[in-house]
């Protein structure tokens, strides 16, 4: 959900403030998300085409799919992907399974615990693994890497990136740092190349062990803020 909702009118400007307090590579990729034509998500045979384009990346990662919306239990059970939802959702949930560790591929929702669409929230929160400042800086570089896919298969990102606040407090340092800072961490590990664009891989144990000092530091950087 939007916390501070952007007037029409003022995407542009907003937009410019954002990408003016970026420095390279980061302004480079921010130009490829800010597409005011990419503020609305897609509606009709573009969805489906989005939604079909979504799952097609999961099974290649080697995600399995199940029928039926993640209202059912889960998004992730630990083995397959819920598939009936919209194509962004799809997208952050192919993050999550990129960004997480091997046993946490194998977690309810990659032990983040209940997320807004699971449907049995108790069981998802008894399987949380990851807690607090952790959990924090994971769903950031998830969400992230979910609007460079949608980028990348040419879907609405910037609706995304509205709705995951990225754009909040546009005007001051804060935001455009935070930018900064989760897009340089998943380029550590591998998962996003220099200019922004994502890779289909799975963050291998050696890389992660290779980022984890990089997640630390954001860790200990978002406690004092």
């Amino acid at each position: 959900m939007i916390l501070t909702p952007i007037a029409p009118d003022e995407l542009r400007e907003t937009l410019a403030a954002f990408a003016a307090r970026l420095s390279e590579p980061a302004r480079s990729v921010f130009a490829r998300i800010a597409d005011p034509r990419a503020a609305q998500r897609a509606t009709g045979s573009a969805a489906l085409a989005h939604h079909r384009a979504a799952c097609a990346l999961a099974e290649s990662l080697g995600m399995s799919l199940l029928p039926g919306s993640p209202t059912i239990g889960f998004s992730w059970d630990g083995r397959a992907l819920r598939s009936e939802t919209e194509a962004y959702v799809l997208l952050h949930e192919v993050a999550h399974f990129q960004l997480a560790t091997p046993e946490r591929r194998e977690t309810i929702d990659f032990g983040l615990g209940a997320g807004p669409e699971t449907g049995d929230r108790a069981a998802a929160e008894s399987a949380r693994t990851l807690f607090g400042i952790a959990a924090e800086v994971e769903e950031a570089a998830a969400s992230l890497l979910g609007i460079l896919w949608e980028v990348e298969f040419g879907q609405p990102a910037l609706a995304s990136f509205l709705d995951q606040n990225w754009l909040e407090g546009a005007d001051r340092p804060g935001a455009p740092a935070h930018f900064t800072k989760v897009l340089a961490q998943l380029q550590q590990l591998g998962l996003v190349d220099s200019d922004g664009r994502p890779r289909p891989r799975r963050a291998s144990s050696l890389v992660q062990s290779a980022g984890a000092a990089r997640i630390d530091d954001m860790q200990r950087e978002a406690a004092l803020e």
